[in-house]
């Protein structure tokens, strides 16, 4: 069972653009993955990503982006969130990975790259060392609601609980309610801290909140119901 928690007070700005989740909500990769060519639930897999996924992975974090942000950034912004130039980023990351539990993990359907999930360690300030942090979590609309994002953020707690973390926390989008409903039926709950992203040439801001799960006692593989 995954359970959130953590304290902290609000922030202006962030890291750049993570936190961002559409459980099983949406996201894809390779081309654009359709609901009707994902294949039969038995081919639906997570597995760390390899550097020859980074087009797969940038297409669908380019979508998911747009979707979140879409009427309540400047058009400009939402068209910076280009597949090639978060493509770049993958790669640079894949080729060369940082030390520690920074880890890309993606879902499957068949052999096309539905969803991604980052993980790393926290970088808030109020965090322990043992605080994981799930920093990008994202599904294709075309293959949501077929489990992808709730594997996704097991293998990630998962990977961040054998690492020795004993929280995990998510960074959301104040509005998302419908990620904010995905990660609580997986043990996520609100901790309190928030903070005020700048999203905009003009200091234009969005709220994002905080959600966190205890890794401790949970079972591997049994976040919560998803």
């Amino acid at each position: 069972m995954i359970t959130v928690s953590e304290t902290h007070e609000h922030h202006h700005g962030g890291h750049e653009h993570g936190g961002h989740g559409h459980d099983e909500h949406g996201h894809d990769g390779h081309g654009h993955p359709s609901a009707a060519g994902a294949g039969p639930l038995a081919d639906a897999s997570v597995r760390r990503a390899r550097v020859n996924d980074a087009p797969a992975v940038g297409l669908v974090q380019a979508v998911v982006f747009r979707e979140a942000y879409s009427g309540r950034v400047p058009d400009e912004v939402v068209a910076q969130f280009e597949p090639d130039a978060f493509a770049r980023s993958w790669r640079e990351s894949l080729t060369a990975p940082p030390g520690g539990i920074h880890r890309l993990l993606v879902a499957c359907a068949g052999d096309q790259v539905v969803g991604l999930c980052a993980i790393g360690p926290s970088q808030d300030p109020d965090a322990g060392g043992a605080t994981g942090e799930v920093t990008v979590l994202g599904v294709h609309p075309d293959a949501r609601r077929k489990g992808h994002g709730s594997r996704l953020l097991n293998a990630g707690a998962d990977l961040l609980r054998e690492a020795g973390a004993d929280t995990v926390s998510l960074w959301l989008l104040a509005h998302d309610e419908s990620t904010r409903e995905f990660a609580a039926a997986s043990g996520f709950a609100p901790d309190g801290a928030y903070r005020d992203r700048v999203v905009s040439p003009d200091g234009g801001t969005l709220r994002e909140v905080r959600l966190s799960a205890s890794l401790v006692d949970a079972e591997p593989g049994d976040p919560g119901p998803a």
